[in-house]
C-alpha cells in the first residue's frame, strides 16, 4: 500500500519543493511531481535557477520518451503515462487521480488557509481509504 506523508507548514511550495526533489535525487529516488500546469511550470524553472551548482534533472512528462525515461523527475499534471511509481509529490489542491500507484506520496501544505483547508478533504480521503498517514510538521522540527 502507498505510504502517505503530508509535510505540513511549508512556507514556500515551489522552494521547499527544490530542496526536496535535489534531496531525492541525491539518494537516487526517482520523483514525478504533480500540479497545476501554471504552478509545475513555476517549478521548471525555478529548478534552473535554485541552486547556481547544483542542477536536478528533470523534464516535464510530454519531452520525448528517452528523455522521459533517462530523468529522475518528472514533472507531470497527469499521472496516467507515467514511467516509474517510486515518489510522488502533490503541489496541487486535488487528490491526484492515481496517487495510488506509487510506492510513497507526499503532499506539501502551506501556511495558505485555502490550503490547508484543501489539505484537510485529501488527508480526510486518504484516511477514510484505509492509508497510514506520516505527519512531518515543520514548524515543530524548526523548534530548538
Amino acid at each position: 500500500m502507498t505510504e502517505v506523508a503530508f509535510h505540513f507548514n511549508v512556507p514556500d511550495k515551489l522552494q521547499y519543493s527544490c530542496r526536496l526533489l535535489r534531496k531525492a535525487w541525491g539518494s537516487g529516488a526517482r520523483v514525478v511531481v504533480t500540479g497545476e500546469a501554471e504552478t509545475l511550470r513555476r517549478l521548471d524553472q525555478l529548478l534552473w535557477t535554485f541552486a547556481a551548482l547544483e542542477f536536478v534533472p528533470h523534464c516535464q512528462l510530454g519531452a520525448p520518451a528517452a528523455t522521459v525515461a533517462a530523468t529522475p523527475v518528472l514533472l507531470a499534471d497527469a499521472l496516467d503515462a507515467c514511467p516509474h511509481h517510486e515518489v510522488l509529490v502533490n503541489l496541487g489542491q486535488e487528490v491526484p487521480v492515481g496517487f495510488e500507484r506509487f510506492e510513497r506520496f507526499i503532499e506539501l501544505v502551506t501556511l495558505a488557509d485555502d490550503d490547508r483547508a484543501a489539505a484537510r478533504n485529501r488527508w480526510k480521503h486518504y484516511t477514510d481509504c484505509g492509508y497510514a498517514m506520516k505527519r512531518h510538521d515543520l514548524a515543530q522540527e524548526a523548534r530548538p
